[in-house]
This record gives C-alpha cells, structure tokens and sequence, in this order.
C-alpha cells in the first residue's frame, strides 16, 4: 500500500461538516481540524520533519505560496480549530488583536470617556502604563482638587471676633 501524500494526510484530519460560524461576512460550515492540537486550541500538523499550525499551512496550500513575514492568520470565524480557507485571512498582528473579542479590542473601540468626552487627538493623552486619558476631565479633576484644597486652608484659619463685653471690662 503506498504511502499517503501530505495534502491525503492532511484532508484526512479535516471534518468539513462542522458549525455555521455566527459571524457576519463569514459563509458556510467551518471545517474543524480533528488532528493534534496545541494549547490554545489551534490544529498542528506534522509536514517536512517539523510541526506546523494547520491552518497556517492551509492557507500556504491554498494560495500556492508562503504567508509574507510581518501577517497573522485571522480566524474570522472565531474558531481557532477551523482550517477553511474563505474563513482564514492574513492581517497584520495590530489588526488581527483589533478584530478579537479581547480586554484590547473592546478597550480600543471606546470613543469616549465615561464623561462624554471624544478621544480624539486634541483631548487624548497617554498616561505612563499607556492607556487613553481624557484631557478635558483631568482639566476638571484639578481644578476640583485645587478648590478642595483652598477650601481646606480657609476651614482652618480662625475668623476674627470682636471682643466680649466680659473681655472689654476686664
């Protein structure tokens, strides 16, 4: 019995009857790598003595050239064990983490401060952990602690009584 080619070893560990991806612009069935995966839950393939991820070679395989250096492959479907082409696109990493569902992606779609404020190029800083501040509310923040502390230092000083007529007679 020959030996299977790779592409045979390959489309053997490809279930093509997978879930519809609920993802808007992403059409048909995902095709799920039933082979070995790593940690994360992405499909590794064993092909010319090292392990590669499945649905990067998928996408080498499919296009009939390497992926540029610098690319990601995105899962627009959102399933890291799919190896569909029309659901695999190489992007940028910037790109790639933007699209995600991740803590950066939702922090990243913000477009306002909690007060309402747009975080655009005029009233955008960066603070020294890198996060979006707003100007026009740090404005505010010091303006507020500025009164608070010269409230605090007319509580303190004593007013000037006129004297008591105890103290006149005296």
């Amino acid at each position: 019995m020959p030996r299977p080619t790779t592409a045979e070893r390959f489309a053997a560990k490809v279930n093509t009857a997978g879930p519809i991806p609920l993802i808007r612009g992403v059409l048909g069935p995902c095709h799920v790598w039933d082979g070995g995966t790593n940690g994360k839950g992405y499909g590794t393939f064993y092909v010319a003595g090292r392990t590669v991820r499945a649905h990067r070679y998928a996408v080498e395989q499919a296009d009939g050239r390497p992926i540029p250096d610098g690319l990601d492959i995105d899962h627009r479907c959102r399933n890291r064990a799919c190896v569909r082409r029309s659901h695999l696109e190489p992007v940028t990493h910037r790109v790639n983490i933007l699209r995600s569902t991740n803590h950066v992606a939702r922090r990243a779609a913000v477009t306002h401060c909690p007060a309402g404020h747009a975080y655009d190029k005029a009233n955008t800083y960066r603070a020294k952990n890198g996060t979006r501040k707003c100007r026009a509310c740090k404005r505010a923040q010091n303006r507020a602690r500025r009164a608070a502390a010269r409230e605090q230092q007319l509580a303190t000083v004593t007013p000037i009584t006129a004297p008591t007529p105890e103290r006149q007679a005296a």
